[in-house]
């Protein structure tokens, strides 16, 4: 059961749907894939696409630093050995969690193949289907409402809605769109950083008949204590996203005044499924819902992202559309998505088939 080898490729997925977020426009996206095989052809795979703005790693460092390192520490290593293995990664590549999530995914993979059996039953299968938001950028009011009766044509009723660059805009796009669905659609809104305190506050009581399920990172990432003094009405509904990347930031961030009502766990903040189980614990143990989001993402990582999510009992929500709109993958599988519901395969690991 020893590891004979890795291959690293970085693969360029395209997008079928160039978007704008409140700081950046995508109009490409890449991936670094990782490959660990063992002696006997089995093989496990793992993917990464950090975001550069949020920890300071892009696609490009992950590349260029999983292909310079010498994994003499990992080759001929028993995949039996898994947690620990996954404990060694984070020491070797502490400040870059996309070289840590691309591995530990990998070897979470390969080691469940080994058993035979899904990731989501090693780990401990506490939910079987969710439903997924899809996003929505920056853009228009005509143009949110075209993109909106697609996906809700499509079978989707969570919409994510990306704002924080006007909020009179922004409360105008999301009037629209509740006039328009009705009670068809369940909205999400996603500011990326984009408001103040006083913004945010105004942006709650200006839209409370609209029944938004929550308002993910209004503030900066770094406003903890903003967070912390937000009336309890609107901090419930608060996800934190880029606030909490990782286990040490969760502890703050849960410990009381709590910063926000759910935490939303990406596997390229945190550095992948051993961390992102760290951070359900410290949030089941404050009472904190769970998030579980993606960013641009082979099938690979959203894949593992909801193995991940379908083991943690406080996930609530998932917003793991990161694969939907690439135009290509290197792989198939993984999950079932049907009318926006995403539930996971019974194939062993992650359940992914190379293409």
């Amino acid at each position: 059961m020893k590891i004979k080898d890795i291959k690293i490729s970085k693969e360029n997925l395209e997008l079928t749907r160039p978007y704008s977020i409140s700081y950046k426009s995508v109009d490409s996206v890449d991936n670094c894939i990782l490959e660990i095989f063992l002696e006997n052809g089995m093989s496990g795979l793992g993917s990464a696409n950090p975001s550069k703005q949020v920890v300071g790693e892009d696609v490009n460092d992950t590349t260029e630093i999983l292909r310079k390192h010498d994994f003499d520490w990992l080759i001929g290593r028993d995949i039996r050995e898994m947690h620990q293995l996954c404990y060694e990664v984070n020491q070797h590549f502490p400040q870059y969690p996309g070289v840590q999530a691309t591995l530990d995914i990998a070897l979470h993979d390969l080691f469940t193949k080994h058993l035979g059996i899904p990731l989501v039953k090693y780990l401990g299968q506490k939910h079987t289907a969710l439903p997924t938001s899809i996003t929505i950028g920056i853009k228009g009011v005509e143009e949110t409402l075209e993109e909106a009766k697609e996906y809700v044509g499509r079978g989707f009723k969570h919409i994510k809605v990306k704002t924080g660059v006007s909020l009179e805009e922004d409360i105008a796009r999301l009037q629209k769109l509740k006039e328009h669905f009705k009670k068809d659609i369940v909205l999400r809104v996603d500011a990326n950083q984009g408001y103040t305190k006083m913004q945010l506050e105004d942006f709650y009581y200006k839209t409370l008949s609209m029944d938004l399920e929550l308002i993910e990172q209004p503030l900066p990432a770094d406003a903890v204590e903003e967070y912390k003094k937000l009336p309890t009405v609107v901090k419930k509904m608060v996800a934190l996203d880029e606030t909490v990347k990782n286990p040490h930031d969760a502890l703050i961030l849960a410990s009381k005044p709590t910063a926000g009502g759910i935490f939303n766990i990406k596997l390229m903040k945190c550095g992948g499924i051993s961390c992102a189980k760290e951070i359900a614990a410290i949030a089941s143990g404050a009472d904190i819902d769970l998030m579980w989001g993606c960013n641009d993402e082979s099938i690979i990582s959203i894949t593992a992202a909801l193995h991940a999510a379908f083991s943690s009992s406080n996930t609530k929500y998932i917003d793991l559309d990161g694969s939907l709109d690439l135009a290509r993958d290197v792989v198939k599988g993984g999950f079932v998505l049907k009318d926006g519901i995403m539930s996971v395969t019974d194939k062993p690991g992650l359940g992914v088939e190379k293409v």
